[in-house]
This record gives structure tokens, C-alpha cells and sequence, in this order.
């Protein structure tokens, strides 16, 4: 705040503060030629009357009091204008202490949890119902409350997963998040009757009804442009978040135009890392849930509560 605008805020607020002043001490006191307490000029059917009582002269005090009480308020607390006040509060320091303060319960909740393994916490059904809660209020609203995603975000119920569904790689994900990354190759088509052959030939790798002959045009370029991160069988590649093309599960839709699209277009799927935001601990129990999504237990089928 400027020093101009921190001096308008000040006499504002002491203006309102004298002006208060000199009301309450206005109105409270009595001026010479005012009816007594039983008499006034009002009428009303010719015998409703009202009186001119004055307040109470606990209830001015009172008045006075919350203006002192003002004042020490002021002097204490930050409330003219750039003025940092004797108590050395702010909002931030506030926030900060009780930030600090719930972060501590939830590292001692959290704690007993820090250092088992995924898989045996993915049995625990107090874990699955801490796991479900952190899923709904960080996970939801891009995989669903489900779980089972939506296009361009994985389902995490099934067996199919991009980057590994081991326990470690599930957490890995959680905590450190992944960038997948299929880049833009309409530059290595010489036209587009090369790219539907492609499209055909990745197509019937998962056994959708195509043309075979374009697939079989397809196939030589399949291995020289898309092997690489696909593998020569299209059965992809874990370690890069390459998918697997065999299967009949596809992220941005399987059909002849989309996959052409992605082809033509490439995509560029990210999954934000929330190790900083949920703490090793919290990972580890929401990594837990998901990985009983994918894994029949009885424990996995726990009814919220």
C-alpha cells in the first residue's frame, strides 16, 4: 500500500471512529425544551402515546467502551492503513501456524502407514477407506469418482496399465507423475493413403475388422516409425508409457479417425505429480487403493463409510 492511499485509509477509519464519538454524546444528552421522559408530541388515536425515554446510562457506556475496545483493536492488529500493528500478526503467519499445526495430525495419522509396502496396505480396509477419500479429493476428477477414467485418462480398474501396475510403479506414478509423449509424424507419411495403412495395420493389431491388404502396406511402415517405442509386435513399452497396441483398451478412442488423429496430430498425456502435495505417506495409501482397484481382494471391496 502506498503511503498516500495508507494515510486516506487511516483518517477514513479515525473520521468514523470521531464521528461515533460524537453521536453517541449527541443523541445521549439532554437539550433544554425537551419533553420530560413521560411527555411527547406524538398521537395516535388520541390516546396511543409515545415516550421520550432516554438510554440507559449503562447501555452509552457500554457504547463508549466498544469504541475504546476499537482503539486498542487498531493499535494491536494491522487496521490503518500500512500500519503493522504492535502484535506482529499477519494473516500469513496465521495461515502459515495453522497450516503447520494440521499438517502435524496428518503426519501422525499418516505415520504407521509411512513405510509398509503397497500390497499389504492394499488388504487393509481402514487404509482402503483413507485411500478412497484421498482418491476422491485429488485423483477424481480426472480418472472419475469410479476410477475408470475417461478418454485421454486411464482406467484404473483394470489390467491394463501404461506405465506398469506393479505396486512400485503405481506409487512411482503417484509420486513423481509421468509425461507421456507420442509425437506429431504426419512429417514421416509421404501422403495420407501412407497413414491409413498405418492406421489399418495398428488397428488389426487388437483384432478390429479392417482392409488386410492396407494393412499389409501398412505393416513395413508400422516397423520403421512406430517400433521403436510400440515394439516390433506393438505390444509397447512400460518404461516409456508407450501402450500396448494388442489390447482391446485405447486411451483416445480406437476407431479409424482417431487413431489418424493421433498418428497425424500425436497426443501429450500428463499426470501431474502429487508427491509434493500429498507427502510420501498419503501416496502410499492412495497407491494402495488404486492398486486393489485392478487386484480382486475382499479387502478392495470394502464399502465406503
Amino acid at each position: 500500500m502506498t503511503g498516500g492511499w495508507s494515510w486516506y485509509v487511516s483518517a477514513l477509519v479515525a473520521l468514523n471512529i470521531v464521528g461515533c464519538v460524537w453521536l453517541i454524546w449527541w443523541t445521549g444528552r439532554r437539550r433544554p425544551g425537551d419533553p420530560s421522559p413521560e411527555q411527547t408530541s406524538h398521537y395516535w388515536d388520541g390516546d396511543i402515546t409515545e415516550y421520550n425515554k432516554p438510554m440507559p446510562r449503562w447501555w452509552i457506556i457500554l457504547f463508549y467502551l466498544t469504541i475504546v475496545f476499537s482503539l486498542g483493536y487498531l493499535l494491536y492488529y494491522p487496521g490503518l492503513g500500512s500500519w503493522r500493528g504492535t502484535g506482529g500478526w499477519t494473516s500469513g503467519r496465521e495461515h502459515d501456524a495453522d497450516r503447520a499445526e494440521n499438517q502435524a495430525r496428518i503426519n501422525a495419522a499418516f505415520a504407521p502407514y509411512a513405510d509398509k509396502p503397497v500390497e499389504e496396505l492394499a488388504k487393509d480396509p481402514t487404509v482402503l477407506r483413507l485411500g478412497q477419500a484421498i482418491f476422491a479429493n485429488n485423483c477424481a476428477a480426472c480418472h472419475g469418482a469410479d476410477a475408470r477414467g475417461a478418454r485421454g485418462f486411464p482406467n484404473l480398474t483394470d489390467t491394463i496399465w501404461h506405465w506398469g501396475g506393479l505396486p512400485q510403479d503405481i506409487l512411482d506414478s503417484v509420486t513423481n507423475g509421468r509425461q507421456a509423449m507420442m509425437p506429431p509424424l504426419r512429417a514421416a507419411f509421404a501422403n495420407d493413403a501412407e497413414v491409413d495403412e498405418t492406421v489399418a495395420y495398428v488397428r488389426s493389431l487388437s483384432g478390429q475388422n479392417v482392409d488386410k491388404e492396407l494393412a499389409a502396406r501398412g505393416e513395413p511402415r508400422f516397423a520403421t516409425t512406430c517400433a521403436a517405442c510400440h515394439g516390433p509386435e506393438g505390444k509397447g513399452n512400460t518404461l516409456m508409457g508407450a501402450p500396448d497396441l494388442t489390447d482391446s483398451y485405447w486411451l483416445y478412442g480406437g476407431d479409424a479417425a482417431t487413431v489418424k488423429q493421433t498418428i497425424v496430430d500425436g497426443r501429450n498425456g500428463q499426470m501431474p505429480a502429487h508427491g509434493p502435495l500429498l507427502g510420501p505417506a498419503r501416496a502410499r495409501v492412495v497407491a494402495a487403493w488404486v492398486y486393489a482397484q485392478s487386484h480382486a481382494q475382499p479387502a478392495a471391496q470394502a464399502a465406503p463409510q
